[in-house]
């Protein structure tokens, strides 16, 4: 009876001590990763960690962020994605379509939740519809694509007696034959005859401006995205500058770098939308149990200062619609 008296108390004691020091353990800080083509300065950073904050998750307190850029050096992409996978990161926050298909080559197991991804993240394959994702990946897609026509309407606003536009893009872009389509089609609605150029590589893109000044362009619809152009964003506003083209682009980074007008997809909205899918995921939603979102706040920007370099007055009505002008 001694006997088992001593050991039924060793073995209350040993519990005891196990149950004492799994509580004395601190709580695993999750830990997100972030893989983004583009230099990792405030404007892009900052708006997913204000959205994390107002969700109780604070950076450096209770979760860590694995901040990656490959300033778009594409051979160093694959590198990095494999990087926060055996950093076995809880999700993967990631942009453009590049940076998402290697994040899914890097893993199928890791959430991975889109920031503004690809135009069609169902034709991209990423995911398998926008209701039901399906796989592990989850997040906001664009209207890329679909705002190709917005833009146009913009530039014939502005430009009233404008007859001919050049689109420079890349028909290496996953949603390149899509946005053709709606560009031929606004084109016809406003009138408007189109000058297809075609970036495939970084050295293309002063030329396509020269070619469309050369075939006698109104206007230019720049619509370049990836490494091309993610760290030009000053020259290629000079190069429209240049060749007297008034140019408009997808993101206001353009415009804050010299650019004319730009409009779409509010990256600060996305971001901080993109936040909540993250803390969702942190506490266990799958992101198969995640309806892809789709863009519902746009930004329109315009600035003075490139219109007059190139002797374009811009319409009342065009400026009081902006969300943003810089004098």
């Amino acid at each position: 009876m001694r006997r088992r008296t001593v050991a039924f108390g060793l073995g209350i004691l040993f519990l005891t001590t196990l149950h004492l020091a799994r509580a004395q353990q601190p709580p695993k800080i999750p830990r997100i990763g972030y893989l983004m083509t583009r230099f990792l300065d405030p404007v892009r950073t900052e708006p997913l960690r204000q959205g994390l904050r107002e969700l109780g998750y604070v950076e450096g307190k209770n979760i860590v962020i694995e901040w990656r850029s490959y300033e778009g050096k594409m051979d160093r992409l694959p590198v990095l994605a494999a990087e926060l996978v055996r950093l076995k990161v809880d999700v993967i926050v990631t942009g453009g379509s590049s940076d998402i298909r290697a994040a899914r080559e890097a893993t199928s197991t890791i959430p991975i939740v889109m920031l503004a991804g690809a135009g069609d993240a169902v034709a991209s394959g990423f995911v398998a519809s926008l209701a039901r994702p399906s796989g592990n990946i989850t997040g906001l897609s664009t209207l890329r694509p679909e705002l190709s026509g917005k833009r146009l309407e913009i530039l014939k606003e502005t430009i009233p007696k404008l007859s001919r536009v050049a689109f420079i893009a890349s028909s290496g872009n996953d949603d390149f034959s899509q946005e053709v389509k709606e560009i031929e089609m606004a084109a016809g609605a406003f009138g408007l005859t189109v000058q297809h150029l075609d970036i495939k590589s970084a050295t293309d893109i002063e030329i396509a401006f020269q070619a469309a000044n050369k075939g006698r362009a109104g206007a230019v619809l720049f619509r370049v995205a990836g490494p091309y152009a993610a760290a030009r964003r000053p020259q290629i506003a000079e190069f429209a500058v240049k060749n007297g083209l008034p140019a408009i682009y997808e993101s206001a980074e353009y415009v804050e770098s010299g650019g004319l007008i730009s409009y779409g997809v509010s990256t600060t909205d996305v971001a901080r939308r993109a936040a909540v899918y993250v803390a969702k995921i942190l506490k266990g939603t799958k992101p198969a149990d995640l309806p892809v979102e789709q863009p519902t706040k746009f930004e329109f920007h315009v600035n003075l200062k490139a219109a007059k370099q190139i002797g374009l007055t811009i319409p009342p009505n065009v400026l009081a619609r902006a969300d943003k002008v810089i004098r």
